[in-house]
């Protein structure tokens, strides 16, 4: 029998777990992300990618690394429905602590669940804005998530239309 897979950074689960205990989840005092199983196979230029389940070191290497396990696909992973499912480029740092950074692709779901403390992807006065929904004397903002900068409040109007839950990111790194 194959040990479940484990993978990082489902934004609605971290949202979830930051709502329920009033903080992220931290460790020695840094904020960790949470890990959840993976059950389908990594697809990668139609090969399955074949992934190893062990922890990886961030420090001195680990001759351990040739205990490959199960597959994955993690755009299957993310895309939990895929005919309402669609990507957006980032632009701007407003969503950094959600972990969504200038530059990631989000997939957004209009099928998912508009509830507040999620990032979702709104269009207000003819501009598309990426930002977590929040509530505050019975009316609906769109907040940014970056304790770093000062972003402004958004308040929902009627005029304004929230196109999806964000349901994953997407990030690559420079290889040259």
């Amino acid at each position: 029998m194959n040990k479940p897979l484990y993978t990082l950074l489902v934004i609605d689960s971290l949202h979830q777990i930051a709502r329920d205990k009033g903080t992220l989840p931290e460790h020695q005092g840094r904020i960790c992300v949470p890990v959840f199983p993976v059950e389908t196979p990594v697809i990668a230029n139609g090969m399955p990618v074949r992934l190893v389940a062990n922890a990886v070191s961030a420090g001195f290497p680990s001759p351990a690394g040739d205990d490959l396990e199960d597959e994955i696909d993690p755009i299957s992973w993310v895309v939990r429905h895929p005919s309402s499912t669609f990507w957006w480029r980032v632009e701007g740092d407003c969503l950094w602590d959600a972990g969504i950074r200038d530059g990631d692709i989000i997939a957004v779901d209009r099928a998912g669940k508009r509830r507040v403390g999620r990032a979702v992807l709104a269009v207000v006065e003819g501009a598309v804005t990426a930002k977590m929904l929040r509530k505050r004397d019975g009316r609906y903002f769109l907040s940014p998530a970056n304790g770093k900068e000062s972003f402004p409040d958004i308040e929902l109007t009627e005029d304004s239309e929230i196109w999806g839950v964000i349901a994953g990111v997407v990030r690559r790194y420079d290889l040259e």
